[in-house]
């Protein structure tokens, strides 16, 4: 009997002369979790296609269960118990829980009878198993998108799965959610269940990995036991640069204040009696907890949700700010959290969505200038770095960091005084996250005033010159940088008694 659940030794993929991976070798052992990282580009999506069956190495051997497998197919690998669980759960949206969960552990044959009660009853053991209280007849399509991840989760345990892959399994969950999801590893590592973890967010790596193996460049970077990597050395093997390369925070002189927010509040979004500026060249940090008003505090700032109360201050001047129309005629851009759907349009070209905020500035007499189109797409690719076939490529064939450089370009070309960054590298990798941070110093140094909202500590200590601290709606405190650490913006966040009340609005 085999010591691992997979063997993956010497893969090799080529798409068009494009070396995806180099002799990849990567392995995983009963109970074990073992985190695969690298930056977008460095194999692990083509390495799990191939455990996967999805895709055809070129070279290469893979072992499972100590049996090699010749030529591994998407039929071939579910019969091993190799299961993956994606960002977006792969559910039929009209069908029930429990038929979902059957679909995986049932047999096929047409001429048999099904017996709903004890489809249900299995279904119910399988969530209870995961710490899901979810009633197996809810329609798929009525859960959210949490309560679908644990219905894969208990999908693949009832399909008796031995490898589960878990492809950036926490993007869309909130803090307790995401404890619920290394309280169910923890029991599929009883279980003898191997999980193959994927994140961008280190911070999980580190609480929940056995084992760690980097790629970079389509290689097998390094494979250690988590217990012998700390965050500087990790960063450091993904994209054989330093830390502090991460945070490359510039030294900027402020200027005058660029916003100030008096007394503001939003009663359907529980904001209340808001105030805070920032200025020229200054990156105002907002942190907080999910739920705590930070998103829909920049909505109100940009006119989605227009304040009930209270006075917005634009350069000195007081402005009302009822749509984003009027928010980008006063010089406010905003680049949303979710990009995917509100930041860029997958369908067009990286030219089309450069442009989009700002289309008068390409337009002559009510028609687009493509050839204006054109010019200022390529200043912004060659500005940005964005790696992208060309500026006619969809955004949708872009990797995230890049996506997020074009959801940057699109509000940078309407020139903005005030830029709105809500969780500007989430999901990205550590080489663009790098990238972006660089750029808001720039923009910054450039006199650009930023307020980033973040649930990343990290970034929230190594790039706000300032931090706000919102909680239940409210700006509890307002912390210059060299007074501010983890354990005071956390103890603040959550309200507690011994947090010290310091507000300053200036």
């Amino acid at each position: 009997m085999s010591d691992f659940l997979l063997q993956a030794a010497a893969i090799t993929k080529n798409y068009a002369g494009v070396h995806a991976l180099k002799g990849v070798s990567f392995d995983l052992r009963p109970g074990e979790v073992h985190a695969l990282v690298g930056e977008n580009g460095a194999g692990k999506s083509t390495l799990i296609k191939v455990i996967t069956g999805a895709v055809t190495p070129d070279s290469g051997t893979l072992t499972v269960g100590g049996r090699h497998v010749p030529h591994m197919d998407p039929h071939t690998s579910r019969s091993l118990g190799i299961a993956a669980i994606y960002q977006q759960p792969a559910l039929f949206p009209d069908l029930t829980v429990a038929e979902n969960i059957a679909l995986a552990r049932e047999p096929g044959s047409v001429w048999r009878r099904v017996h709903w009660k004890t489809r249900r009853r299995v279904a119910t053991e399988l969530l209870e198993r995961v710490g899901a209280s979810i009633d197996p007849d809810r329609i798929v399509r009525t859960l959210s998108m949490p309560e679908q991840q644990m219905v894969e989760i208990a999908k693949a345990i009832g399909a008796d799965a031995r490898v589960l892959i878990m492809d950036e399994p926490t993007a869309s969950l909130t803090e307790r959610e995401v404890e619920q999801l290394f309280k169910v590893t923890a029991v599929l590592r009883e279980h003898g269940v191997g999980t193959i973890y994927i994140s961008h967010r280190l911070d999980e790596i580190f609480a929940v990995a056995d084992r760690i193996t980097v790629l970079r460049d389509g290689e097998t970077v390094a494979t250690r036991p988590v217990a012998d990597v700390d965050r500087a050395t990790l960063i450091r093997l993904m994209v054989g640069r330093e830390l502090s390369a991460v945070f490359p925070k510039r030294r900027v002189t402020a200027g005058d204040v660029a916003l100030e927010v008096r007394n503001i509040s939003h009663r359907a979004s529980a904001l209340r009696d808001i105030s805070f500026s920032v200025r020229r060249g200054e990156i105002l940090g907002l942190a907080g907890l999910v739920g705590s008003g930070r998103t829909e505090l920049a909505e109100v700032l940009f006119g989605l949700r227009p304040a009930d109360a209270g006075e917005i201050l634009v350069g000195g001047v007081p402005v009302k700010i009822g749509s984003p129309a009027e928010a980008i005629g006063f010089g406010i851009g905003y680049v949303p959290e979710d990009r995917r759907h509100h930041g860029v349009v997958l369908e067009m070209s990286v030219a089309a969505n450069t442009t989009l905020a700002n289309l008068n500035g390409v337009s002559r007499h009510g028609l687009i200038d493509r050839s204006a189109e054109r010019d200022a797409a390529t200043g912004y690719l060659q500005q940005l770095r964005i790696k992208a076939a060309s500026i006619f490529a969809d955004v949708g064939s872009l990797s995230g960091g890049n996506q997020q450089k074009v959801a940057l370009a699109r509000w940078l070309s309407t020139n903005p005084e005030v830029l709105i960054l809500d969780e500007p590298t989430q999901g990205v990798d550590v080489g663009s996250k790098a990238e972006i941070h660089e750029l808001m110093g720039a923009l910054a140094e450039r006199g650009l005033a930023i307020v980033m909202i973040s649930s990343e500590m990290p970034e929230i200590l190594g790039m706000s010159d300032r931090i706000a601290v919102m909680q239940a709606g409210r700006i509890r405190a307002i912390l210059p940088r060299d007074e501010a650490n983890q354990d005071r913006i956390l103890h603040l966040a959550l309200d507690e008694p011994s947090s010290e009340r310091r507000v300053n609005v200036h």
